[in-house]
């Protein structure tokens, strides 16, 4: 039985990254924003916007409590979940934790050629997202790093670049076992 949780912030990787690794390790592959999305029938924005953050928060604690039943899984989860409530100490009690890290320069060069609405960047000219990601991310980050595997990302624009992180972290996981 293996559960691993990958978080980190936003364009950090985490989804594309969790779909490789589950695969080469054979494991099933949950995203935690799409689990919610499916159960509620709808996008995270619009959870967001019609419930407002904190209410959304406790949906997001929910689907991690649930998600950490799981058997034989990897699951990324939004930016913001390992933020609150008790979700970080729940993934580390359930499974192997990774955090992938990542320059704001970096994060802010991902999130612009991404195609995913981000609540908490809409609308944000190119100019801002750098300081915005950067004071975000100090907020954040002590609770990223509290995952029992931090691996730093350089670029992951390529195949090549996401296979040499996932077999990284593979190799991480392996050693963490021994």
């Amino acid at each position: 039985m293996e559960r691993i949780f990958i978080v980190g912030y936003m364009g950090s990787g985490k989804t594309t990254v969790g779909k490789r690794l589950a695969k080469s390790l054979s494991l099933s592959f949950i995203d935690l924003d799409a689990y919610i999305q499916n159960r509620y029938r709808k996008a995270i924005s619009e959870l967001f916007s019609e419930k407002g953050e904190e209410e959304f928060r406790k949906i997001e604690r929910e689907a991690v409590h649930e998600v950490a039943q799981f058997e034989d899984v990897v699951i990324s989860t939004g930016g913001g979940a390992p933020c609150f409530f008790d979700n970080m100490e729940v993934m580390n009690r359930a499974g192997a934790t990774i955090y992938l890290q990542a320059d704001p320069e970096e994060l802010a060069v991902r999130l612009l050629a991404s195609k995913n609405v981000r609540p908490l960047i809409s609308g944000k000219p190119k100019e801002e997202l750098i300081p915005f990601i950067t004071q975000h991310l100090a907020q954040r980050e002590r609770y990223y790093n509290m995952a029992k595997i931090v691996h730093h990302t350089d670029r992951m624009i390529t195949k090549e670049e996401v296979h040499f992180t996932v077999n990284a972290l593979e190799e991480r996981l392996k050693n963490r076992n021994r």
